[in-house]
């Protein structure tokens, strides 16, 4: 999908900022922003089309919630309810902590885990 964007789905990603604006409707509709851009930038965006009743969120992290859900998923996680360790792509010494970041930046793996 990233490749898609990037490659020139719907003309990469400022066409898909465009299409995404077209196919809202006027008076309403909602709008999400998801996850973290590595070079975030300014979208504008007319007033009028908040005061008519459209809104835009933001999540990086979905629908979690850090200060209310926190601690109920760390013990699904010590029961081992959920995998955490199928979410570790690479493991790196952690004197190999910039190559480490530098995957994650260029979105070449999910999470990397540094061993002391």
């Amino acid at each position: 999908m990233r490749e898609g964007f990037r490659g020139g789905v719907f003309g990469g990603i400022d066409g898909w900022r465009r299409v995404v604006g077209e196919a809202k409707d006027d008076g309403w509709g909602l709008t999400v922003v998801l996850g973290i851009h590595t070079t975030p930038t300014t979208q504008p965006i007319h007033p009028m089309e908040l005061l008519e009743g459209r809104r835009i969120v933001g999540s990086v992290f979905g629908d979690f919630k850090g200060k209310s859900q926190l601690l109920s998923l760390a013990d699904r996680c010590m029961d081992g309810e959920i995998n955490l360790e199928g979410f570790i792509t690479h493991q790196f010494p952690f004197v190999e902590i910039n190559g480490a970041f530098k995957l994650l930046v260029e979105g070449k793996c999910l999470r990397c885990l540094l061993v002391l």
